[in-house]
């Protein structure tokens, strides 16, 4: 029996991703039934971090992601801040918290660990490192900004598409905003 064909601009069925070019290398977009899944950056070795979401396919043919194409773009020209986009996140309710917190990062704007625990209500104290595991495990880079957060000392720690493009994508922000450009 052939396979229905999927009308064009219809959206896709379970999990898919397109791959957007950008000026920190190919990043992912995956939806599934009308949310935005993940967003990836590339790997450290620059190729696209695609092996488990789905199918490939051509924005165009999903509206959802054809929506998340055009605000990336955007993005990346320095002409979007706030993204609009159904998300689904898949962590705990620990997880969720932070990353909520993180969306509430202004952009061009960076916090430490410890801050951004507190602006969650949480004892940085005894939460930090937590609250940095939480971070790491953010599968929506960018819309969920956790290259947002550097160190308590100012320094740039912590992003697994690497340290350059962490740098790369604040200092984006900041030359949108007028702020200075990073030191490190």
């Amino acid at each position: 029996m052939p396979e229905a064909a999927v009308p064009e601009g219809a959206p896709q069925a379970g999990l898919v991703h397109a791959v957007l070019g950008s000026p920190v290398g190919p990043v992912v977009v995956a939806v599934e039934e009308g949310a935005v899944t993940h967003l990836r950056l590339p790997r450290t070795d620059g190729t696209p971090a695609a092996d488990d979401v789905g199918e490939r396919v051509d924005p165009r043919d999903d509206p959802l992601l054809a929506e998340a194409v055009r605000q990336l773009t955007a993005y990346f020209a320095g002409d979007l801040r706030d993204f609009d986009l159904p998300l689904r996140y898949a962590g705990t309710a620990f997880q969720r918290k932070v990353w909520d917190g993180l969306r509430r990062i202004p952009y061009g704007t960076t916090t430490s660990y410890g801050a951004l625990a507190e602006s969650v209500g949480l004892d940085p104290r005894t939460t930090a490192r937590a609250v940095g595991a939480a971070n790491g495990a953010n599968r929506m880079a960018i819309v969920v900004p956790c290259h947002r957060v550097i160190g308590a000392g100012g320094k740039l720690v912590g992003f697994a598409a690497g340290l350059d493009r962490k740098r790369a994508l604040l200092d984006l922000e900041r030359r949108v905003v007028g702020g200075p450009a990073l030191l490190f």
